[in-house]
């Protein structure tokens, strides 16, 4: 644990994106990682609240395709 200390406060060209990647690699976690950046990009927000529409749209089709008509 020291020589995290000592790295971190050494280290001028540490940049903070760049550790939280790393953090998140080496403790398994990428998949929060990408959601959490991805929730947090405006247009890759709406592309997933689209995405999630067109699914929905897609199965109020298809039961009604099936069961009603």
């Amino acid at each position: 644990m020291e020589m995290d200390d000592e790295k971190e406060q050494s280290d001028q060209t540490d940049w903070k994106g760049i550790r939280e990647i790393d953090r998140a690699i080496s403790e398994n976690r990428r998949m929060e990682y990408s959601w959490k950046k991805a929730l947090a990009d405006p247009w890759e927000r709406r592309g997933l609240w689209l995405l999630g529409l067109v699914v929905v749209a897609f199965a109020v089709f298809v039961i009604l395709q099936d069961f009603v008509l």
